[in-house]
């Protein structure tokens, strides 16, 4: 019986392109097509619209709610009544400046500085102590429960008492500021340094790194993401205790202007003001996360 012919494939390889060396080339990626350039115009558009959208919707149910007259407008002023109060404290109207001779941005700048030397001495001395905590046991074991019995007590609990101590004028503020911003970075600090990676810390050890080597080079790169967070976290707590530092003697500031605002029935002025507070902090907390993307890049990745 005759062999009977060799089949032929059924599929041939497609060419391969090769360079100069005989090694194989990759294609360039192709261009974004239309779609896909039109698909992230879109996804763009809706990050932007969506926190427009529930500002608009914010507006909208509180116009309703105000207009409704289950409140007085004591309790509820309408949306036009707190802007007019924003255009009064923030420009001279009947020869007065702004809030008690003092304009919005004025309060806010001098509230803004406080809590940068406080939240920035609670900060410093927060990470300085949770790297050695992290570091050295004995240390933890010693200051960790202190830490956390301050990290539980609320400012007012203890403003009083720094009044006493250190008068009423700033050192108080920035001493309360500073005590509430350093529980968070301290116990964060010190988790993101007990954790990290023992195999990495082995490996230094190995190649003659000594201990400071180790700390620099290998714990503090793979803690900065969480110290990150707990500096934000203080940044807020410090935030939340602005109104509290501000109790006494806290013209001119923000939290001093609420709380004044507050004791006259001043609804308009006392939501002028938390606006103007919770609208820097978001900003701060965009700078916070710009320079955590800046400095910390590798956050995230594998």
């Amino acid at each position: 019986m005759p062999p009977s012919p060799p089949t032929a494939p059924a599929e041939s390889a497609a060419p391969q392109e090769v360079d100069a060396d005989g090694a194989a080339a990759s294609r360039p990626s192709a261009p974004d097509t239309p779609r896909r350039t039109r698909s992230r115009s879109l996804a763009a558009l809706r990050r932007l619209a969506l926190p427009f959208g529930s500002l608009l919707l914010f507006l909208v149910v509180w116009q309703a709610v105000a207009n409704s007259g289950a409140w007085s407008e004591t309790l509820v002023p309408p949306p036009a009544k707190v802007w007019d109060a924003f255009v009064a404290v923030s420009t001279t109207h009947d020869g007065v400046r702004g809030y008690n001779g003092t304009y919005l941005i004025e309060h806010l700048g001098i509230s803004l500085r406080r809590i940068a030397f406080g939240a920035g001495i609670g900060i410093a001395l927060g990470v300085l102590f949770g790297l050695v905590m992290g570091t050295v046991g004995w240390v933890r074991s010693l200051f960790e429960p202190w830490i956390t019995f301050l990290r539980t007590l609320p400012p007012l609990a203890y403003f009083s008492l720094l009044i006493v101590w250190l008068g009423i004028n700033e050192e108080p503020k920035i001493t309360l500021l500073a005590v509430a911003a350093f529980p968070p970075v301290a116990v964060a600090t010190t988790t993101a340094v007990a954790a990290a990676p023992l195999h990495l810390q082995e490996a230094a050890r190995a190649l003659g790194g000594s201990r400071r080597d180790v700390v620099r080079d290998v714990v503090l790169p793979s803690a900065l993401p969480e110290i990150f967070t707990g500096v934000r976290l203080a940044v807020g707590v410090a935030y939340s205790s602005l109104v509290a530092a501000e109790l006494v003697n806290g013209l001119p500031g923000i939290g001093g202007m609420v709380k004044d605002a507050a004791n006259y029935n001043n609804t308009p002025v006392v939501l002028v003001g938390i606006a103007a507070i919770g609208i820097s902090g978001l900003v701060i907390d965009g700078l916070l996360l710009w320079l955590e993307r800046t400095v910390v890049p590798w956050r995230g990745r594998a």
